[in-house]
């Protein structure tokens, strides 16, 4: 206390708390610890060791008694001069007019081409894969099976024999599984789309978020579906996750979009009838 009273006694020097690097270690620590959950232990295991050397040096840097350090203080006449109010005053912009601010995107694709997106996606995926399996095993139920495998034991204890075979249920569990990630993935696309700020942008990232999904998948396909993670073929799972992206991209980007009602007036936007407001509007629409 003593040392610290006498620190805050040098003129032209104030205290500050001391800056530290052990938070950012901590919790950097804590994200491998969560990530080797979904890898690998050794992940875990430094992780572990990361926030605990983190913790310690963090709180010895403020127990007993928290750390400062002295920060100069510049004399009055180098610091910057106070700013002095203007006389002028602005134009006040109001919601609703031409040239107000708005939060972009501006405009959006609506959800319904996400869910076009997804579908069309998820047929061009599909077609990829079967393609796969008639090449690879001469069935297009090879596939199939494997995705119904993370619902059905049966199946991820199967032989290449009834992986082969038609499964009734295999098929119902896949198609609906199927259908319903392609679905919410397009509806991704369509919210995710419209921030980006040009064609080519949304191009290289329908091109490129399958591959970082990829890469998740290939980190976590072990603990979701052993069956599928045993007998996958990488290349071909890449070229049908391309190919999904690929295609809902292009059918997203290609809708039709539509305005929103950020700039709207209010009584447009409440939908009132209100003369010279909401007509004309909608003649600009």
């Amino acid at each position: 206390m003593a040392s610290e009273q006498k620190q805050e006694q040098v003129p032209g020097n104030i205290a500050s708390p001391a800056p530290t690097a052990w938070p950012f270690v901590t919790a950097f620590g804590l994200a491998l610890l969560a990530a080797g959950l979904v890898t690998q232990a050794v992940i875990s295991v430094v992780g572990l060791i990361l926030a605990v050397r983190g913790a310690v040096g963090w709180f010895r840097d403020v127990l007993p008694v928290e750390q400062h350090e002295l920060v100069r203080v510049r004399p009055p006449e180098q610091r910057a001069r106070p700013i002095a109010p203007a006389p002028q005053a602005v134009e006040q912009l109001k919601p609703g007019v031409g040239g107000h601010r708005v939060r972009i995107p501006a405009e959006i694709h609506p959800y319904s081409s996400g869910i076009k997106g997804g579908i069309v996606g998820g047929v061009a995926m599909a077609i990829v894969a079967c393609v796969y399996g008639v090449i690879a095993y001469h069935s297009i139920w090879y596939p199939i099976n494997l995705l119904a495998a993370v619902a059905m034991p049966s199946l991820a204890r199967a032989d290449l024999a009834q992986l082969t075979a038609f499964n009734g249920t295999g098929f119902v569990i896949a198609l609906i599984s199927h259908g319903l990630i392609s679905i919410l993935v397009g509806l991704l696309f369509a919210v995710l789309l419209p921030m980006l700020p040009s064609r080519r942008a949304a191009f290289w990232s329908s091109l490129m978020s399958p591959l970082l999904w990829s890469a998740l998948i290939w980190a976590t396909l072990r603990l979701i579906n052993p069956a599928l993670n045993a007998r996958i073929d990488w290349i071909w799972f890449i070229a049908s996750q391309v190919a999904f992206g690929m295609t809902t991209g292009y059918v997203v980007h290609h809708s039709k979009m539509v305005e929103t009602m950020q700039t709207w007036p209010l009584a447009a936007r409440a939908g009132i009838e209100a003369p010279g407001v909401v007509h004309d509007r909608g003649e600009k629409r």
